[in-house]
C-alpha cells in the first residue's frame, strides 16, 4: 500500500471520466435531470482527489465544496467562474435528487457539459501537478 493515495487519486480521475462520458450519453438521450447529477459527480470525484492530494479533509459534499472555495477558489487556483459553476452543480444535483416538480431541459443543460468539462479538465491539471 506504498502507492496508496496515488492509487486513490487515480481512482478518482478515472470515475470522473466514466462518469462525465455517462453525462454525455444522458445528454444525448434527452435525460437532463439525470445528466445534471453525473455532471455534479463528475466533477465531485475531481474535487475530492484535489483534496486528498492536499491534505484537506471533507467528509460531506457541503465539507468538499466549502474546502474547494477556501483552498482552490480563494487563492485564485481555481476560476472564480468554475467555482460558481461547481457550487451550481451541487445545488442542481440536490434539486434533482431530493425536490419535486424539477425539469432541466435542452437549453439549460446542453451549454453545461461544454463548461463541465472544462472545469473537469482545470480541476485535473491541478491534481496531475
Amino acid at each position: 500500500m506504498i502507492n496508496a493515495k496515488e492509487d486513490y487519486i487515480k481512482y478518482r480521475i478515472s470515475k470522473s471520466i466514466e462518469i462525465f462520458e455517462d453525462a454525455v450519453l444522458l445528454a444525448q438521450n434527452e435525460r437532463w435531470n439525470s445528466c445534471v447529477n453525473r455532471l455534479y459527480y463528475s466533477s465531485y470525484y475531481l474535487a475530492s482527489a484535489l483534496l486528498y492530494k492536499n491534505n484537506i479533509n471533507s467528509k460531506t459534499h457541503n465539507g468538499t465544496k466549502t474546502q474547494l472555495f477556501l483552498n482552490f477558489v480563494r487563492s485564485g487556483k481555481i476560476n472564480v467562474t468554475f467555482g460558481k459553476l461547481y457550487s451550481h452543480l451541487f445545488d442542481w444535483r440536490q434539486e434533482t435528487d431530493y425536490a419535486d416538480f424539477v425539469e432541466f431541459d435542452r437549453e439549460t443543460i446542453e451549454p453545461l457539459v461544454h463548461e463541465v468539462r472544462k472545469l473537469n479538465d482545470a480541476l485535473t491539471r491541478l491534481i496531475i501537478k
